[in-house]
């Protein structure tokens, strides 16, 4: 029942406050409740705020006793989110298929999955030294079984 009730009051918010969107919620049988949100345009404390308030404030305390914590997701956390990547346009990022690993820029988003640049030094098809070679790798949604944003200094 609380489930459901929590699901409610975080629709009603998003549907208030379209830039955001939810990534992850659950519930501890000792009625912990964890909400992870993020946004087109990221997260300020002032959107974690307004949801915790939101579901806060609807949730009887004399009813039942609950504790509820509202986040942003880590830089290190993995994208679970298909609108996650629009933000993140221009950053590198390490994508993992099936079969093989990426390492690059993400240059667009489609609806049908991410388009990714690299450089990379090969050897040169005649003689001694390296060439620098550029890629493009289309990657589909389907095709990602995760991908991260690189966090660079």
């Amino acid at each position: 029942m609380l489930k459901e009730r929590v699901t409610t009051l975080l629709n009603e918010v998003f549907e208030e406050k379209k830039s955001l969107f939810l990534i992850d919620f659950s519930i501890t049988p000792d009625n912990k409740i964890k909400v992870i949100v993020d946004g087109d345009n990221g997260v300020t404390l002032k959107d974690c705020i307004a949801v915790s308030r939101h579901v806060e404030h609807n949730l009887d305390r004399e009813e039942m006793d609950f504790s509820l914590e509202v986040t942003s997701p880590g830089a290190t956390e993995p994208i679970v989110n298909n609108r996650q990547y629009k933000k993140n346009i221009g950053r590198k990022f390490q994508i993992t298929t099936a079969e093989d690993k990426f390492e690059g820029e993400l240059t667009a988003v489609t609806d049908e999955g991410i388009h990714l640049h690299w450089k990379a030094r090969e050897p040169k098809p005649v003689g001694k030294g390296k060439v620098t070679v550029k890629y493009e790798k289309e990657i589909p949604f389907a095709d990602i079984v995760e991908a991260k944003v690189m966090i660079t200094f």
